[in-house]
């Protein structure tokens, strides 16, 4: 009967509530994400939470040992593997424990074969269906569609690897982040691994360019899960853009390749999509010269691996405002007005209306390459 009982408790928490899952990811081993999750652990335990740690690999490094000091730890299980015993997470013990929140390390690892589930992230599946709440950690190579781009940049084929679902379903991702000098410092003061296993390190995974490479695959991967819980939340129709966007407004006038270059520059250093956007007059046919003009935006814009789209409309202010707001855009680049003060007075400008029809997007203003004058 008792067992019916625990059974039936742990189905009915399920029915009512799944855990939450937050996930620490870094670009590397040693940037403290486990560091940080003990802290939190700490944290909770102190507003009275039932906080336990169920697996914590602390790799020898003596502040994350110090720092899971006062926390219960359930103890692992162990598992005949030929001549050796090993050690895993004891799964069915956290259960049984129940508790609030599990501090769980590794959210990648493989289990000993012989385990009820293959992979570490499969028993974090389980304990969330229970109602219990995990903390985990991972880095960034080991997300399943990374892997390849990962091997390219490092030259290291991670085995070890999760679906992109889990990262996707998780409730909270939470970057722990160092520069990359920080991290080297790191590993010379012998922090992250054992002192004949440094040069070794520098010399293959931790060299610059990888760790450079890979802190920004960590943030730019949950910058895009953040925005597209974003999208899926939007309030009251307002889009919250995590992600750079740049769109170039482009016209017949002959400025417009400087714009567009211009806006493929900002587009690079912020790592965004680039958006190319010509507002034809229903009223009136291009010029051949005109024409070809718009066709030469058309294939720069290509060349910058961007996207150009071309629309009729008597307004350009809203027509442009209506695809800022369609693909997102947080900047836009648009020349400085060709009209005359007079033109301006009877009609307005163009900048004006746009930053009284857009929120939230930046507008660069360039100025047209003025021809020298003989004037004194």
């Amino acid at each position: 009967m008792p067992k019916g009982k625990g059974k039936f408790k742990i189905n009915a928490m399920y029915l009512e509530r799944r855990g939450k899952h937050k996930i620490f990811i870094g670009m590397a081993p040693g940037v403290g994400k486990t560091y940080r999750m003990l802290e939190e652990g700490h944290a909770l335990k102190l507003e009275g939470i039932d906080v336990v740690i169920g697996l914590l690999e602390t790799h020898g490094r003596k502040e994350t040992a110090s720092k899971a000091e006062g926390l219960e730890i359930i103890p692992c299980r162990q598992v005949p593997h030929g001549e050796l015993m090993l050690t895993e997470m004891d799964t069915e013990a956290i259960l049984k424990r129940s508790p609030q929140l599990v501090l769980i390390d590794e959210l990648a690892h493989t289990n000993v074969p012989g385990s009820p589930r293959k992979k570490r992230y499969e028993d974090v599946e389980i304990i969330l269906a229970a109602g219990i709440d995990v903390y985990s950690t991972i880095n960034i190579q080991h997300l399943e569609s990374l892997n390849d781009l990962v091997a390219r940049i490092t030259g290291v084929v991670v085995r070890e690897r999760i679906p992109d679902r889990i990262l996707e379903a998780a409730d909270e991702v939470l970057v722990v982040d160092v520069t990359p000098e920080t991290l080297e410092e790191r590993l010379l003061e012998g922090k992250i691994y054992a002192q004949p296993k440094i040069q070794q390190a520098l010399d293959n995974f931790f060299q610059r360019r990888n760790l450079i490479a890979l802190r920004e695959l960590a943030l730019r991967e949950v910058a895009n899960n953040v925005e597209e819980e974003a999208i899926a939340s939007t309030l009251k129709g307002e889009f919250y853009n995590i992600q750079e966007r740049v769109l170039v407004c482009v016209s017949t006038y002959p400025n417009s390749v400087q714009l567009l270059r211009r806006g493929a520059r900002l587009a690079s250093y912020m790592n965004a999509p680039l958006y190319t956007l010509f507002v034809a007059d229903p009223n009136r046919f291009l010029t051949k010269e005109e024409s070809l003009h718009v066709d030469t935006c058309q294939k720069l814009c290509q060349e910058f691996a961007g996207t150009f789209i071309q629309v009729k409309s008597n307004n350009v202010a809203k027509a442009i405002a209506e695809e800022a707001q369609q693909h997102h855009i947080t900047q836009i680049v648009i020349g400085a007005s060709q009209r005359s003060r007079w033109q301006l007075f009877l009609k307005g400008s163009l900048i004006q209306e746009l930053v009284h029809l857009l929120k939230n997007v930046d507008l660069h203003i360039i100025a047209s390459e003025k021809k020298s004058s003989s004037k004194n």
